[in-house]
């Protein structure tokens, strides 16, 4: 069993940061790309950020200079550091990653959200 917990979240208000972290525990291989996305209400989920094993980044052109997203493969933990915050930021946000267990085979794994609000 592999499971990702996501934590960090909170109320904030606009203009500060928050650290969200995510980690995998389970029987795990190897893990390859990592990402975090976001669901407001009423809104489809969107990609923030994602970074790959060897640490190349790609982030939202709405978060870009804002997010920076980052991981440590000794920790099976993926990070999204968040600066500047606006109300518009406000959603669950989800880490998913590339996992290979016991067979080698890489499949996605989703976190269950943390809830991010930033008021005005």
């Amino acid at each position: 069993q592999v499971q990702l917990v996501e934590s960090g979240g909170g109320l904030v208000q606009a203009g500060g940061s928050l650290r969200l972290s995510c980690v995998a525990s389970g029987s795990i291989r190897s893990i390859s790309a990592m990402a975090w996305f976001r669901q407001a209400p009423g809104k489809q989920r969107e990609l923030v950020a994602t970074i790959t094993s060897d640490g190349r980044t790609n982030h939202a052109d709405s978060v870009q200079g804002r997010f920076t997203i980052s991981r440590d493969n000794a920790k099976n933990t993926v990070y999204l550091q968040m600066n500047s915050l606006k109300p518009e930021d406000t959603a669950v946000y989800y880490c998913k990653a590339g996992i290979a267990v016991w067979d080698g085979f890489i499949r996605d794994y989703w976190g269950q959200g943390t809830q991010v609000t930033v008021s005005s």
